[in-house]
């Protein structure tokens, strides 16, 4: 055990260690004790460390700086920061020695600013046992639920094996206070609650404790079936008042140290803390116990329970809650949940038939979901998480409290704990971290390293001329006796010596940056000279980097080193970057000033090659050549300066215009500007040409109009043409005998008429 031990302290020291090698710059301090309340800071103890003259602050700084200024490690006073595991067991799921979180007790020691960190492992296991109790709202509106809550404890038993074979199970119940506006207190009514007085209620109470928590599932059908529903006025109910005492009435119920799960049910709402006023009830409850002999609650002594109380008290607890409710009243438990750690909520059939599979689901959401979290804590202590909730997932961002969605049983979660403190303790303090809903916690002893032991006490010290005592390297001189070695003899009144340390027209002896000794200023921090009125690092920056890092502070001031100039080092003197590929500085149109190029006016760029505006700044020097070349014998020099003017006979596209010409100005690598320009292109009278388009494009159009109204009237007269042929071709003119038409066949004879034979 002890060797595991000191394994576990040596590969959480590492961690620590490794998570703490920040960037922190030391700020001196004058004593071993506030050098170490430095973040970052180191104490040499070694004794002709200091130059003559210097504070005891130059012995606080970097170990690097230190090291540097010739400080022996030895002789550096800084305390070991660590993490010491003091029980550290493995995780186990075997029965009667589970382990589900580790490490269990760690020790850290901590510097002010300085984080450590440490892991801490989580496993649930399999078959952990579960403590079920069982609340019930027996109110009138949940008259059809009591039957089916009757053979519930096997049912749960059953379910719930799945998990583990160690299930205990109890059982309560709630109405309301018994107290108007809540209960009627009429004696029929008091005696016999139901609203029909065909049925028959028990009277009404705020919470009964009806069965404590056992092994035995036909018990809890015995006593279930011994209940009768009962009564009250209003909808909400007395369930916070059940919730707490059944959350802090340990004994009573029976609690284990174990999983503990309780199931609130109920088809209505809750009465919560102001409520009771309405009865006349003031006192704010207490958060203890007050069954009496026979379980019952006597709720007229106190309000009803606050959420945060109700919270508060399930966390100390361990105690998980499940909400079964109805649909109907789903969204109210839903925010209740909320507020509450380690609480669910499932939606509850109107006659509870499904209650079962509710707490399964329930509880195996709230098995999977992981939150680990820190109580007690020192007020200036802060604690940070970061999860790693699988073997492949990298490290998260730094949270207050660990969190893990989704995780399976046996699967092993860990997380990274961040402490870092930013005062000292007076002395040293606990705090836990646990696991929501479960009892097992790690303790955490923490205390804070500020105090120094340079081990090297000497009395009469020879380093101190035998008039002082010797201790970190610092001399405590004995009366009569000054100076940084106790070399000074005090011959004089000590406000003759003090004015030696005056400069003139200051109240303040060396200057306010450092200490009189024996007439003598000796300065602190970075102030030097004969009344500490220099500070060699109160120069201007450059950069953010003090002289520009060219050079050197000086009381004040920038001493350059060469190639540099300037109040600040900021101006190099060189002029490689103001020089053209012709070697010309500035191309001439400018000069060379901390090695960059400022441009005369009218001209821009890094080597002032450009010139600014160059076509509005030369226009007037462009009229002035047209109007000369027309025979105005205007002088142009004034308006064209310097500039040389060169006409091109050919045309050429210039990106500056006149209406008379067009014009491009350049800056020539001898310093002179010269300016090319030709003339405009020849206009055409556009007047003439708009008509002239315009006359021919309506002719065009009008003929245009002509053709194609033709030729689609041709096409009409070819289709008619067509369609008459077709349609003679299709007349057929035949002989045909109109069945319909006989010849007369009968003979008509006159009779007066006799032909002679």
């Amino acid at each position: 055990m002890t060797g595991v031990i000191l394994l576990a302290t040596v590969l959480l020291h590492v961690v620590g260690r490794s998570e703490t090698q920040e960037d922190q710059r030391c700020v001196p301090k004058p004593t071993c004790a506030e050098c170490l309340q430095s973040p970052g800071c180191m104490w040499c103890k070694q004794k002709d460390f200091l130059k003559a003259g210097e504070s005891n602050a130059r012995r606080c700084d970097s170990e690097e700086s230190l090291t540097g200024r010739r400080c022996e490690e030895r002789h550096l006073v800084y305390p070991r920061v660590e993490v010491v595991a003091l029980k550290n067991n493995d995780l186990s799921d075997r029965a009667g020695s589970v382990v589900q979180l580790k490490p269990q007790n760690v020790k850290v020691k901590l510097r002010v600013g300085v984080p450590q960190v440490f892991t801490v492992s989580f496993k649930r296991a399999e078959g952990y046992p579960i403590d079920l109790y069982y609340l019930m709202d027996l109110s009138y509106s949940m008259k059809d639920d009591l039957g089916r809550i009757k053979n519930l404890g096997h049912d749960i038993v059953r379910t719930l094996g799945t998990f583990t074979k160690n299930i205990r199970i109890g059982f309560g119940s709630f109405v309301d206070k018994v107290a108007l506006p809540y209960v009627s207190l009429v004696k029929a009514k008091r005696r016999n609650p139901c609203p029909s007085r065909i049925d028959t209620c028990q009277p009404a109470f705020s919470f009964q404790n009806i069965l404590r928590l056992t092994e035995n599932a036909n018990d809890f059908k015995k006593e279930v079936s011994r209940q009768r529903i009962s009564g009250n006025l209003d909808s909400p109910e007395a369930g916070f008042d059940a919730i707490m005492q059944a959350a802090v009435c340990q004994d009573v119920i029976g609690w284990n140290n174990v999983t503990r799960i309780l199931v609130y049910t109920s088809d209505d709402t809750f009465h919560m803390a102001g409520d009771g006023r309405l009865a006349g009830i003031f006192e704010p409850h207490d958060g203890q116990c007050h069954l009496s002999g026979t379980g019952f609650y006597d709720g007229t002594k106190f309000d009803y329970p606050s959420v945060g109380h109700l919270a508060r008290v399930l966390t100390a607890n361990n105690i998980q809650l499940i909400f079964a409710v109805t649909e109907d009243i789903l969204p109210a438990y839903q925010a209740l949940s909320m507020l509450i750690p380690q609480s669910v909520v499932g939606v509850l059939q109107t006659d509870s038939s499904n209650v079962v599979q509710l707490i399964s689901e329930a509880y195996n959401n709230l098995s999977s979901t992981i939150f680990l979290e820190h109580q007690g804590a020192p007020q200036n202590l802060q604690v940070s998480y970061q999860s790693h909730c699988t073997s492949s997932q990298a490290g998260t961002a730094w949270k207050q409290r660990g969190e893990c969605m989704n995780v399976r049983i046996n699967q092993q979660v860990d997380f990274t704990v961040r402490l870092n403190i930013s005062e000292c303790l007076t002395e040293p303090q606990v705090f836990y971290i646990k696991v929501q809903g479960i009892s097992e916690s790690l303790k955490i002893n923490v205390e804070t390293l500020c105090d120094c032991n340079c081990q090297d006490r000497e009395e009469s010290s020879t380093h101190c001329n035998n008039r002082g005592t010797l201790y970190c390297g610092i001399c405590s001189c004995d009366a009569g006796a000054m100076g940084q070695r106790c070399n000074c003899v005090q011959t004089e009144g000590v406000d003759s010596m003090d004015r030696r340390c005056h400069q003139e027209n200051s109240s303040l002896p060396c200057s306010g940056h450092g200490s009189c000794e024996c007439g003598k200023c000796t300065c602190s921090g970075t102030y030097v000279g004969h009344f500490c009125d220099c500070d060699n690092h109160s120069c201007a920056k450059h950069n953010n980097v003090l002289c520009g890092g060219n050079g050197e502070c000086n009381c004040g001031r920038c001493v350059c080193n060469a190639n540099y100039t300037g109040p600040v080092c900021g101006c190099s003197a060189l002029t490689d970057q103001c020089r053209t590929e012709d070697n010309s500085i500035c191309s001439g149109h400018g000069k060379c000033q901390c090695n960059q190029c400022k441009c005369n006016q009218l001209f821009t760029g890094k080597h002032c090659s450009a010139i600014l505006n160059a076509c509005s700044n030369y226009k007037d020097c462009m009229h002035c050549t047209s109007q000369q070349e027309n025979g105005d014998m205007k002088n142009c020099s004034v308006p064209c300066g310097s500039a040389k003017v060169h006409r091109m006979n050919e045309l050429k596209d210039l990106p500056c215009n006149t209406p008379a010409f067009m014009y491009e100005v350049k800056p020539l690598p001898d310093g002179t500007i010269l300016i090319t320009y030709t003339d405009q292109p020849r206009s055409i009278d556009k007047t003439y040409m708009i008509i002239l388009s315009s006359v021919s494009a309506i002719i065009f159009i009008g003929l245009l109009g002509i053709i194609v109204s033709r030729l689609l009237l041709e096409l009409h007269y070819r289709r008619e043409y067509r369609s008459f042929v077709k349609s003679q071709k299709q007349a057929v003119w035949d002989d045909t005998p109109n069945p319909l038409f006989r010849d007369a066949v009968t003979t008509t004879m006159n009779p007066m008429h006799i032909s002679d034979d």
